[in-house]
């Protein structure tokens, strides 16, 4: 076929092309603490309600200053809404397909499950603490790892005192699970 008569994208749609973060896995669903749930609305509201609105002022001036095709302002401002428009679509998204999980509901137990602080040691003797979380929530320089990270999916369902098989491409690890701590339950005062 011609290159003429191809059609050209006009930016909307080209959230292929960045960065992002990982796939929910098929069939699964996004799982999120009520805390990261909470931080992805506050986000989404903050975007549409104030940046969003900051940035359109901004261009709507640059564009009545004629010549838009040299307007720092105005091109800067076309491609920072872009962006905006872009995180608004991805949280609108994920917001909407969220399940919350709150995982106080497991206070007390040992077996490991979303949301749990786990604290383990390798084959080696070495000691981590990590907390698993939803994938767009985890934060590892928290120590937080999504569910569908392979240590988490290790760690799933295993009780305190188990040992964990962690295939890695250095080939498997043993990790034995020696503490596994959830947050307390908020308590409602009237």
């Amino acid at each position: 076929m011609n290159k003429a008569f191809t059609k050209e994208t006009d930016g909307q749609d080209d959230d292929d092309d960045l960065p992002s973060l990982p796939a929910i896995p098929k069939g699964s669903k996004n799982y999120m603490t009520p805390q990261g749930y909470l931080a992805l609305k506050n986000e989404l509201l903050e975007l549409i309600d104030n940046e969003r609105p900051k940035i359109v002022e901004v261009v709507h001036w640059a564009a009545s200053n004629g010549d838009r095709s040299e307007n720092g302002d105005y091109l800067y401002g076309k491609k920072r809404l872009r962006e905006i428009d872009r995180r608004i679509r991805f949280l609108t998204k994920r917001l909407e397909i969220a399940e919350v999980v709150d995982p106080s509901v497991h206070h007390g137990s040992e077996q490991v499950f979303f949301g749990a602080t786990v604290t383990y040691a390798d084959d080696e003797a070495v000691e981590r603490t990590i907390t698993i979380m939803g994938i767009d929530e985890a934060d590892s320089s928290k120590q937080q790892v999504s569910w569908i990270a392979p240590v988490a999916r290790a760690l799933l369902k295993s009780k305190v005192g188990d040992e964990v098989a962690l295939p890695t491409p250095a080939g498997v690890r043993m990790l034995e699970v020696l503490d596994v701590v959830y947050p307390e339950p908020a308590h409602c005062e009237m």
